[in-house]
């Protein structure tokens, strides 16, 4: 197994580690943490094993991380009613 899939694995354990901790501030410093240690990660496991491991980390990343990717393309989104104004389609 390469270095990058062993620390992509330890990522997850850490990851999962910190989710059973109790927050006042609902994880979003950890989550922070997170997105800033598994971008380069992610970088390092697609270009040691191939563009398929890479994705199966990214989606395993994404489903750890939900909440952040849900609250940024609900963000995207208004953005783009925005600068669509009503031709959006939507009531």
């Amino acid at each position: 197994m390469s270095p990058s899939l062993v620390l992509a694995f330890l990522w997850i354990v850490l990851a999962n580690v910190i989710a059973m901790f109790p927050s006042r501030r609902n994880h979003w410093p950890a989550a922070y943490g997170l997105i800033a240690i598994g971008v380069p990660l992610l970088g390092w496991v697609t270009y040691q094993n191939g563009p398929f491991v890479g994705l199966l980390a990214l989606v395993a990343g994404a489903s750890i991380l939900r909440w952040p990717l849900i609250y940024l393309s609900r963000r995207m989104r208004r953005a783009r009613d925005r600068r669509m104004g009503a031709k959006s389609g939507r009531p």
